[in-house]
């Protein structure tokens, strides 16, 4: 670990400057603040391996500084207290300043992140779309007034929740940490942020955008460093009042079992091993097209990638044929080209594990059609790069698939009938997305109402849209985000029941 020579500075963000820099600060109460031990870490272009800036590693102590900030903000502060009106305006303000730097911010994402230029347009067009969602969505969102005997009036009334430790993955950095601050900030909470240690710039960014927008220092607030050290406190924290999270089934469920000991609010969008099913009706093209997404889109570093394809018997060679000639001519290389479909694996780690479960594959019987192994780019050698993989003549008691890999993995089935491939569809712990390829819409409604998963796609790859429900089933998560109804999880409901009559109440008569 490094030390800075130089004594923590602290700086007060009016505006972001230059994106591009050579080192990252932390976010507190407003201001750019180096760790109290003074300790940084490198971050890594995970396409060229190389070191793409350093970053201030918060510690316990830094953690309990920006929740005491957080909390200050928000039973003190003016934020909560702000008309619904005038924060929707500084959410938008948020949104403005990120389209006016959107180049800068897809740079960035690209080069923290290793995905392609094309994959990161498209996920901080929505991070931008987010916030402008949740300001129109804040302004008509409100309490009821209910029906109730005569001399007697009764209403509900939405508080923000308080302190919320958001939890953000590595995987889109950018429109995670959108995903969760835009509800929170919305409905009058304060923040912090704990960005995954892989890729911190972008979501440092992204609060320092927040602040020049005119949001109050300590309502946004921003922890780089160890998930395990910075996460668990936060998790455990007595002051933090809810915990948002996305990321794996096995940390979902510590968290929630560490923020049961002060009954944490929590939100937990965690792992899938979603299914997609092309019936022999599908339109052939256009399933072949979108399950190459499905699965290969974000290097197929997504919770909802469609990993475990099944394929009516019919037309399964013919599928099959196709799909592996279109996987073949994803092009991967340089991220920052608009002609590369496939970016980088986001570490040496992340690769080895892909391979791992590649092998065991292979090992149990299975058949690699194409790729399987490291991929060697040009100009790129030290980077974390992996072919895209179709593997054939899998069963469902192989580990690769039933278990989440996590990359550009995908595996193949056969089917005979729709009550089986509901079966086999349905056989997973997890519960995420699936999606289903036919042209016939009543059995498109009936197969969609019997899978157990939070999101169905019905001949389309794409899974999210703000304002569309986004979450999944059994060991996949707890809530849905994305949502008019995620505002809910960042508040307390609030029953007030009033007497209005003109004689008193006397229930004991005494």
């Amino acid at each position: 670990m490094m030390n800075l020579e130089q004594t923590a500075q602290k700086q007060l963000i009016t505006e972001v400057g230059q994106m591009k820099r050579n080192h990252y600060a932390m976010v507190i109460n407003g201001e750019r603040v180096e760790s109290s031990s003074h300790q940084i870490y490198e971050t890594y272009n995970p396409a060229t391996g190389e070191v793409l800036a350093t970053v201030a590693k918060a510690n316990i102590e830094d953690a309990d500084q920006a929740v005491q900030a957080a909390r200050k903000a928000f039973t003190y502060g003016k934020w909560r207290k702000y008309p619904v009106g005038k924060r929707a305006r500084v959410m938008n303000n948020i949104a403005a300043i990120m389209r006016e730097r959107f180049k800068e911010l897809v740079e960035m994402e690209v080069l923290n992140s290793g995905k392609s230029v094309g994959a990161a347009i498209v996920q901080i067009n929505q991070a931008i779309e987010d916030f402008e969602f949740y300001a129109g969505a804040i302004v008509g969102h409100r309490g009821v007034v209910n029906n109730m005997p005569y001399g007697f009036f009764n209403y509900t009334q939405k508080d923000p929740v308080g302190v919320c430790a958001q939890i953000i993955p590595w995987n889109y950095p950018v429109m995670m940490a959108a995903w969760k601050i835009a509800p929170a900030i919305a409905t009058g909470c304060s923040v912090v942020v704990k960005p995954a240690s892989l890729t911190p710039v972008t979501a440092i960014l992204i609060n320092e955008i927040c602040h020049e927008a005119g949001v109050p220092a300590g309502v946004v607030n921003t922890l780089p460093g160890s998930g395990a050290i910075i996460g668990d406190h936060l998790v455990k924290h007595e002051d933090v009042n809810k915990v948002a999270f996305t990321g794996s089934t096995p940390t979902g469920k510590d968290i929630m079992e560490k923020a049961s000991q002060t009954l944490k609010r929590i939100t937990l969008e965690l792992g899938g091993k979603s299914p997609n099913i092309v019936f022999e009706d599908a339109d052939m093209e256009g399933a072949v097209a979108g399950s190459l997404f499905g699965i290969f889109f974000n290097t197929g570093q997504s919770c909802e990638a469609r990993s475990r394809m099944f394929v009516h018997e019919s037309i399964y060679d013919e599928f099959v044929e196709k799909f592996v000639e279109k996987t073949k001519k994803l092009v991967l290389g340089d991220p920052l080209d608009k002609q590369t479909h496939i970016g980088s694996i986001i570490s040496r780690e992340q690769l080895e594990i892909i391979d791992g479960y590649v092998q065991s594959a292979i090992d149990d019987g299975a058949t690699v059609l194409t790729g399987g192994k490291e991929a060697y780019i040009a100009g790129f050698e030290n980077g974390f790069w992996y072919e895209p993989t179709v593997i054939v003549d899998v069963t469902s008691e192989m580990k690769a698939v039933r278990e989440e890999i996590f990359g550009p993995v995908v595996v193949i089935e056969r089917f005979s009938d729709e009550k089986e491939v509901i079966k086999k569809a349905n056989d997973t712990k997890y519960g995420l997305a699936s999606a289903i390829w036919t042209t016939n819409q009543a059995r498109a409604t009936r197969v969609a109402h019997q899978l157990e998963t939070g999101v169905v796609m019905v001949n389309s790859p794409f899974s999210a849209f703000p304002g569309t429900p986004f979450g999944g089933y059994k060991e996949s998560g707890i809530g849905r985000e994305l949502a008019v109804e995620s505002l809910d999880l960042y508040m307390e409901e609030k029953s007030v029941l009033a007497y209005y009559g003109s004689k008193p109440i006397n229930p004991f008569g005494v």
